[in-house]
């Protein structure tokens, strides 16, 4: 049900673009006009397009409104985390293949270790 849903509302975007995009400008939208003389200027009446527009737009909401409430049924309270399956690591356990903080440092004039290799 939900994929049915999820198609049906991908082919409504797709649609509602392309009905978008073949719409005629009515001009003043970021200085960019569509031309139309002064006899044009008036609201006209509402065009096949547009009514499209404004239907494909009202499925699109309810196809997106559908999916939200299937999404919420199916997820029941429960978290994304639970669905993973993977276990948290314990608070108190710590990590040895790490190197411990003080290991990081640089090493001093007090180490036992040389720094350069002696010279023969």
């Amino acid at each position: 049900m939900e994929n049915v849903v999820l198609i049906i509302h991908l082919l409504l975007a797709l649609g509602l673009i392309a009905v978008v995009l073949m719409q005629r400008s009515e001009g003043g939208g970021l200085g960019m006009g569509g031309g139309g003389g002064g006899a044009v200027s008036g609201r006209s009446a509402a065009t096949a397009l547009g009514k499209l527009t404004w239907l494909l737009g009202a499925a699109f909401i309810v196809t997106s409104i559908t999916l939200t409430v299937l999404v919420a049924q199916k997820s029941s309270g429960a978290s994304v985390i639970d669905r993973l399956g993977a276990t948290p690591p314990a608070a108190g356990s710590t990590d040895t293949s790490l190197p411990a903080g003080d290991s990081l440092l640089p090493p001093t004039a007090d180490d036992n270790a040389p720094l350069v290799p002696a010279a023969d």
